[in-house]
């Protein structure tokens, strides 16, 4: 992963223009809230309640009585078997979001629909995504690298549909999409290699479309990035522009940081810092050593900077809790 502060980004950056939206949130904080982690690396509790670990993932987000699914992992029945073995019903969940293209988010999007469509017809029916995710991918080898393309006319077959959102949209009170996030500082929080096919030709696929959700909670922001492929800071700044201009209560998801170098690492955390962020939950593809790194930098501690497990969670109010291999 390449990256120096001065760098110029590349070409490609200009699929997602730089947007005149202002400052947007204008109703009453979120007071409940609460994010369960469904699918990533670690397993931190033992069998039977500890579920199973994958380089994926997926959260469950409910505030205030209402619930959405954040991505859905990368193998097909990761996030069905965890949300059975936690006692977690997604059911109930009638939408979800999917952060950006990639199969490690979107792998178990057809037996979720599949499954819980059986007990709820409209569960999982409605798929909010980011403006660009349906672009074709092509890798080294000319196969297309999109993970959602080979599913897309299934899931619909099944009666799902999916929005597309160009700016952010606000998807229940307090809750936002932020669609695709600008990239204001050169960070290069993404794997190269891929090539985007776009109008204007092939580009270099630096995953354009990426997004996250954002909450206006009571304290603060709360952040759940699913790679973080827009860069960790771009998307914080971006809601906190787009959302509401307060401090980041909670950044939880994955990063994209464990590639990350120590230059990288000390200017994401300054910029952390100078953003507010209080609790980190870093899960996915955030890193380890990256996570202990931006603790120890940011000034956090082990109770409020923490690495992400199946099973961990963010409570507004409580703060996070996670099993006891990964406290």
């Amino acid at each position: 992963m390449r990256f120096t502060i001065q760098s110029v980004l590349p070409v490609v950056l200009a699929l997602v223009p730089a947007t005149g939206w202002t400052q947007t949130a204008n109703t009453a904080p979120v007071t409940a809230l609460k994010v369960t982690v469904l699918s990533t690396m670690l397993v931190g509790a033992s069998a039977p309640a500890g579920g199973i670990g994958e380089w994926g993932f997926s959260a469950l987000l409910e505030t205030n009585g209402r619930r959405l699914l954040i991505d859905t992992g990368a193998r097909a029945e990761t996030v069905l078997k965890n949300a059975a073995e936690l006692g977690v019903d997604l059911s109930t969940v009638n939408e979800l979001v999917l952060t950006h293209n990639h199969s490690d988010h979107t792998g178990g999007l057809l037996v979720l629909r599949r499954e819980m469509m059986k007990k709820n017809p409209q569960a999982l029916s409605v798929v909010h995504v980011p403006k660009g995710i349906f672009l074709s991918r092509l890798g080294p080898n000319g196969q297309e690298g999109n993970g959602l393309l080979p599913i897309k006319s299934e899931y619909e077959r099944l009666g799902g549909r999916f929005i597309e959102h160009a700016e952010p949209f606000e998807l229940s009170k307090g809750v936002w999409l932020l669609g695709p996030v600008p990239r204001v500082n050169p960070e290069r929080n993404f794997s190269a290699g891929g090539t985007l096919q776009t109008p204007a030709g092939p580009l270099e696929d630096n995953v354009p479309e990426d997004t996250a959700v954002a909450v206006n909670a009571t304290g603060g922001l709360v952040v759940i990035s699913g790679c973080g492929h827009a860069g960790i800071i771009n998307t914080l700044q971006y809601a906190r522009k787009t959302v509401a201009d307060v401090p980041i209560e909670a950044a939880i998801g994955g990063f994209h940081l464990f590639g990350a170098t120590d230059a990288q690492l000390e200017w994401t955390a300054a910029k952390l810092r100078a953003l507010g962020v209080r609790q980190i939950l870093g899960a996915h593809c955030t890193g380890i050593e990256a996570l202990f790194r931006l603790r120890q930098l940011v000034g956090l501690t082990r109770a409020t900077a923490v690495v992400g497990a199946v099973n961990s969670s963010f409570i507004l109010g409580k703060g996070i809790e996670s099993p006891p291999l990964a406290r």
